[in-house]
């Protein structure tokens, strides 16, 4: 199986337990129908071109954040930064899980989980 693959499985995983304890949880549904695409307005960053945008959507799109505001809400007992942090986490694997992975700053399309060659220069001994 391809290393792409195993991220797309983590992704369901991901984006399934996620979702399973925002239910959990009793969070509430327009919660989850007004936050699901909030990630995906990191896209705006592409406005100021393809360096600005693969940040910003980078940055929206890594499980780092959301994993913060989880722990945070965790340990002071807030239960909405939990379902916040658990809708985003599961944005991010429903991504991952169709395909859609960090962004180079060479362009949109490129993806940590799209096909491309292994740069040479990783493999050549620069003395």
């Amino acid at each position: 199986m391809e290393p792409r693959t195993y991220l797309r499985l983590e992704g369901v995983t991901v984006f399934v337990s996620a979702l399973a304890a925002f239910f959990v949880l009793d969070g509430p549904l327009w919660l989850l129908a007004v936050l699901a695409l909030a990630p995906d307005l990191a896209m705006v960053g592409y406005l100021a071109g393809p360096e600005v945008g693969s940040l910003s959507y980078n940055t929206a799109h890594t499980y780092v954040l959301p994993a913060a505001l989880g722990g945070a809400g965790l340990y002071a007992d807030v239960t909405t930064a939990v379902l916040v942090a658990l809708i985003w986490g599961a944005h991010i694997g429903a991504d991952r899980a169709v395909g859609y992975g960090l962004k180079y700053s060479s362009g949109f399309k490129d993806t940590h989980l799209s096909i491309q060659p292994a740069p040479v220069s990783a493999f050549v001994d620069h003395e």
